[in-house]
């Protein structure tokens, strides 16, 4: 599956210098135009512009006194929080899953990867590509809570606990992306360069998760979203084994460890909120959840599909990896979490806002039920440029 970007008119142009494939052939120079930039620009501006039209963005919905709440939490969260991070020594890194090049045994070990990926299906190969495109994303995600009030790394080696540990985080997070990427590169199963751009791509759009630089809203999200992407990977992980790619199971097992690891120390904030401020912490949960907890990568593209997410979401729903059931286990896991139902001395909105949260799982999963028994869906194929255009049923 081919994608160009073509003009009728080049207004500046250059050329970068030929470039030889692997077979020693020479390839025609590449050439970019001032048009092609421009009309680049262009698309970027229209979608992010249909975006904020849609979810009109606020940017700073915390009150200026709750900042101080952050300020008071730091004894608290050096030494409850911290402790979440492992020591870099300690850490597995992706090259302990990998083939170890300076051994004579590299090509044998890469070859044993491509013979257990060939056993691997295309519907598999489009979810942990998925996957990996959101790890890959992870400036976006950082930036994302960096902008929060209250918690920023002002001089981005501040030594507050809250910079730390986003910095921490962050360092541990960027091993996922590096290792899914390394060994879909060498299965010899996807398209890299359209998945690179894919890359490229997301992290320049930039994601509107609606959390208004609220810390509060912030946490809230961050929880739900580790405990989703512990769900994806998990279930990637027993799919691989399924197949018979156990090594690839492991790979994906031991992202789903880390994912839990993190769920559990933003967790553990939110419980920690919902003690010191019990009645703006249930308002923002539940304001998150009537806006509904976007997924990261919900701008996702790749140069040709432009509703990609929409096409990955839907193969990762078929295939059991994250459905609509697992939103509603991850809201009930957290409310029963947090203790949610067990709060007292709310106001009046928070008395209302308590009830929603309590009973929004039950009525996701009827509605998901009542989907499932009652609405046809014709068994559509898409063509995926991850996989060279193949065709998977959503």
């Amino acid at each position: 599956m081919a994608c160009r970007m073509t003009s009728n008119t080049c207004l500046l142009s250059f050329s970068t210098p030929p470039i030889k494939s692997n077979k020693g052939r020479t390839s025609s120079p590449a050439k970019v135009s001032m048009v092609d930039t421009v009309t680049q620009v262009k698309t970027v501006e229209k979608l992010l512009s249909a975006i904020h039209k849609k979810n009109k963005p606020v940017t700073q919905s915390m009150p200026r006194e709750k900042r101080e709440i952050f300020d008071n939490l730091e004894p608290w969260m050096r030494e409850n929080i911290l402790p979440f991070l492992k020591p870099v020594e300690k850490c597995w890194q992706p090259q302990d899953f990998l083939p170890e090049p300076s051994t004579e045994g590299f090509y044998d070990q890469v070859q044993e990867i491509r013979l257990r990926a060939k056993e691997l299906p295309d519907e598999y190969f489009v979810c942990l590509v998925g996957d990996m495109v959101t790890e890959e994303a992870l400036p976006t995600y950082q930036t994302l809570i960096n902008n929060s009030d209250g918690i920023r790394d002002l001089t981005n080696c501040s030594p507050t606990g809250w910079a730390i540990w986003t910095r921490g985080w962050t360092a541990e997070e960027n091993r996922h992306g590096d290792l899914l990427n390394k060994y879909l590169y060498l299965s010899g199963r996807v398209d890299m360069k359209m998945i690179e751009k894919t890359v490229q791509y997301l992290i320049g759009f930039g994601m509107n998760v609606m959390v208004e630089n609220n810390p509060y809203k912030g946490f809230l999200y961050t929880s739900f979203q580790e405990r989703a992407t512990f769900i994806s990977h998990g279930n990637t992980a027993s799919l691989a084994k399924k197949y018979g790619d156990v090594n690839l199971a492991q790979i994906c097992g031991t992202i789903a460890s880390d994912e839990k690891r993190h769920e559990n120390a933003y967790s553990k904030i939110v419980e920690k909120l919902f003690e010191v401020d019990p009645d703006y912490t249930i308002l923002a949960f539940a304001d998150m959840m009537q806006k509904r907890i976007v997924m990261p990568a919900h701008l996702m593209y790749d140069g040709c599909d432009n509703n990609l997410f929409e096409h990955f979401s839907l193969v990762a729903q078929r295939t059991g990896i994250y459905t609509a059931k697992d939103y509603a286990d991850v809201l009930e896991f957290l409310v029963a979490r947090w203790k949610v139902a067990n709060l007292t001395g709310l106001s009046s909105e928070g008395k209302k806002a308590q009830e929603y949260l309590c009973t929004l799982g039950p009525r996701i999963r009827r509605l998901e039920d009542w989907s499932q028994n009652h609405v046809y869906r014709e068994k559509e194929t898409i063509p995926f440029s991850w996989i060279y255009g193949r065709e998977v049923q959503l």
